[in-house]
């Protein structure tokens, strides 16, 4: 298993949690937090922390899926040392096998006199 694969595949977990984590949020205030609120008492402690939890942890995950889209990338170019497109090389390798033209011998025009 390669250092690319390890890399998407925090990539997809790393983004599925941030969806999921950006989906509980609510716009308005509400959201996660307003579910376990209900009365006066329970809005003093408990849903500010839970709406911090929930920011704190979305900034959290999007630094983490740049940092790994990033250093997927660094990762890529190290491994191939060039980052040229396989399509690329693929044309480049049928336009060096093509035959050079035969060249007609040059007549040499003294001999003939």
């Amino acid at each position: 298993m390669s250092t690319f694969t390890i890399f998407l595949a925090l990539i997809i977990i790393v983004a599925f949690l941030l969806v999921v984590v950006i989906m509980v949020q609510n716009p308005k205030g509400g959201g996660l937090s307003s579910s376990f609120g209900g009365g006066g008492a329970g809005q003093l402690g408990g849903v500010q922390k839970t709406t911090d939890f929930l920011d704190k942890s979305t900034w959290t995950l999007a630094t983490l899926l740049l940092a790994l889209i990033l250093l997927s990338n660094v990762t890529i170019m190290d491994g191939n040392g060039v980052g040229e497109s396989k399509i690329i090389d693929s044309e480049t390798e049928v336009e060096t096998n093509v035959p050079a033209p035969v060249q007609p011998p040059v007549e040499n025009p003294a001999e003939n006199n």
